[in-house]
C-alpha cells in the first residue's frame, strides 16, 4: 500500500480536456487541483517545467497539453514536435524529480489503420502523419524517462469546450440544410468529460494506495463509428433536420493522411481500471452537459 499525496497538476488547462477537468474539480474534494494554461507554463521550456513542478510538488501530473491541429502539423513540424514529443519527455523528467505519477494523453493516430480489428497496446505503431509521429515520439520519451506513468491513447476526442468535430457539426447543422461527411474512416468518438471522470477515479484509487499497473492503456467508448455515423447522431441528438450525405475521403483532399480504421481495444483498461460506455450513450451525456 503506497498512499500518495492529493496535489494534481493539470497542464494544457485551456484546452478541451483541461477545461473538463476544471468542471469536475469540485466533485473531488479529496484532490487539490492546480491548472496550468499555456500562459502560466510553457511546456516547450524544460527548465521552466522542472522548476514549476519542483515548487508545486504534485503527486500526479495530468498532461492535457497537445498540439492538435493535424493538418497544420504537416508544415509546422517544429512546434508540433516541441509540444507533442519533447514536452512529454520534459514532464516525465520533472515528474521523476518529485516522485509524481505522470498521466499523459496520446492518440489512435500512432497507428496506420491497416488492420480491420481493434488495435491493442501490443500492436506495432506506424503513424501516417506528422502529428502521429510526434505523439509516438512523446510516448517513447516518457517510457525512456520514468517508470511510473500512464499513457492513455484515445480517439476522436470531443467536448462542449474548445474546437472539435462535435462543435463544428453542431454549428454547421444549424447553418446548413445539407452536409457531406466522410464515411470511410472508422474509430470511436470519445467524450472528454467522461475520460476526465475516469482518470479522476483512477487517481483517487492510486492516492488511497491501490495498485494499478503502469503503462500504456487504450481508452475510448464502446462501439465503432465513421465520421458520417457520428454526424448523424449529432444531428439527431440536436433535434435538427439537416440532411447528411456520406462521401469518401478523396472528396476532401488533406495534407495529413489519416488512418482508415483506428478503433482501439479497451479490454486492458476495462480489466485494470473500469468499464467504458457506448459512444452513443456518451454523446447523450454530452448533450445533457451542454444544456446544464
Amino acid at each position: 500500500m503506497n498512499k500518495r499525496g492529493n496535489i494534481v497538476l493539470v497542464t494544457g488547462a485551456g484546452g478541451q480536456l483541461g477545461q473538463d477537468f476544471r468542471v469536475l474539480a469540485s466533485d473531488e474534494p479529496n484532490l487539490e487541483f492546480h491548472f496550468a494554461t499555456r500562459e502560466e507554463l510553457d511546456i516547450a521550456n524544460e527548465e521552466q517545467i522542472i522548476n514549476f513542478v519542483k515548487a508545486l510538488k504534485p503527486a500526479f501530473i495530468v498532461n492535457c497539453a497537445a498540439y492538435t491541429n493535424v493538418e497544420k502539423a504537416e508544415e509546422d513540424r517544429e512546434n508540433n514536435f516541441a509540444v507533442n514529443a519533447t514536452a512529454a519527455g520534459s514532464l516525465a523528467k520533472a515528474a521523476k524529480e518529485v516522485d509524481a505519477v505522470l498521466i499523459h494523453i496520446s492518440t489512435d493516430y500512432v497507428f496506420d489503420g491497416k488492420k480491420n480489428t481493434p488495435y491493442s497496446e501490443q500492436d506495432q505503431t506506424h503513424p501516417l502523419n506528422e502529428y502521429g509521429r510526434a505523439k509516438e515520439a512523446g510516448e517513447k520519451n516518457i517510457q525512456n524517462s520514468i517508470e511510473e506513468y500512464y499513457i492513455f491513447r484515445t480517439s476522436w476526442l470531443y467536448s462542449t469546450f474548445g474546437h472539435n468535430f462535435f462543435k463544428t457539426m453542431m454549428r454547421l447543422s444549424n447553418e446548413r440544410d445539407k452536409l457531406t461527411v466522410v464515411n470511410d474512416q472508422f474509430a470511436s468518438p470519445t467524450y472528454a468529460r467522461i475520460l476526465a471522470q475516469d482518470i479522476n477515479r483512477m487517481i483517487i484509487r492510486l492516492k488511497n494506495g491501490e495498485d494499478i499497473p503502469f503503462g500504456i492503456y487504450h481508452y475510448t467508448h464502446n462501439g465503432t463509428a465513421s465520421w458520417f455515423d457520428f454526424t448523424c447522431a449529432i444531428v439527431e441528438g440536436a433535434g435538427r433536420s439537416t440532411q447528411v450525405t456520406p462521401v469518401t475521403s478523396d472528396m476532401f483532399p488533406q495534407k495529413a493522411e489519416r488512418p482508415s480504421y483506428s478503433k482501439l481495444d479497451t479490454s486492458k483498461f476495462e480489466k485494470n481500471i473500469g468499464p467504458t460506455i457506448h459512444w452513443k450513450e456518451a454523446l447523450q451525456e454530452c448533450f445533457k452537459d451542454l444544456q446544464s
